[in-house]
């Protein structure tokens, strides 16, 4: 539902008179006439236009009535035209009945606490085809969603390759970088990249923490 066109019939059902005055006035300030305005404020009155055959690209629905709930209007009207926009304005703040309603086709839903300008600009949005959610509203759904996943626990460092266990015994005999390449018939480049690996390995700094704590491992 996109841009509907202010001639378009609206249907409004609220059971509170002082509501449904409100919701009347801001649908003729956004420009709407009274002649496209149907306000209903019982299931039942609501129904007889619909069983009549009246479309409503626009609803705008309270949920708590005294002959039933508005709920079954949602699902009739979407059911009619899956485009319709159907803004339920409500007291109730029940998580399984709000998602019930988005369910069913509902395209918005705000308090009837929220002053003028806000549900002004949720009857806007609605008729742009957007999606108004109330703050309060969106908050207790956001309470729904499971907890976010425990990042995977970072793998584990390999272990010493069997070169580096064998540099590794060298360092614990006493042997300078330069020796051990010559014992291993490498660089001194080579040899000290070894080194440097085996300390991030084991988180050491030095040739005697290194030596301490692959002692501490078995590694020696």
């Amino acid at each position: 539902m996109t841009d509907l066109s202010l001639s378009a019939p609206v249907l409004v059902v609220d059971d509170e008179p002082l509501v449904r005055q409100r919701i009347l006035r801001l649908l003729a300030d956004l420009g709407y006439s009274p002649s496209a305005l149907v306000a209903c404020a019982t299931l039942a009155e609501a129904r007889f236009h619909l069983d009549s055959g009246a479309r409503f690209p626009f609803a705008l629905i309270d949920l708590g009535l005294p002959d039933g709930s508005g709920l079954e209007l949602i699902e009739i009207l979407h059911a009619r035209d899956a485009q319709a926009g159907i803004l339920v304005i409500s007291t109730c703040t029940t998580e399984d009945v709000i998602l019930a309603a988005l369910k069913l086709g509902a395209s918005g839903y705000v308090l009837k606490e929220r002053d003028d300008q806000e549900i002004a600009m949720s009857v806007r949005s609605a008729l742009r085809g957007g999606a108004p959610i109330d703050p309060f509203v969106a908050r207790r759904l956001l309470t729904l969603l499971p907890p976010p996943a425990s990042p995977a626990p970072a793998p584990a460092e390999a272990p010493l390759s069997k070169r580096e266990r064998e540099i590794l015994e060298l360092v614990a005999q006493g042997h300078t970088n330069r020796e051990i390449a010559e014992q291993l018939f490498v660089s001194p480049h080579t040899a000290a990249c070894h080194i440097k690996n085996i300390y991030r390995k084991l988180a050491v700094t030095s040739r005697t923490r290194a030596i301490h704590e692959a002692r501490s491992l078995g590694l020696l």
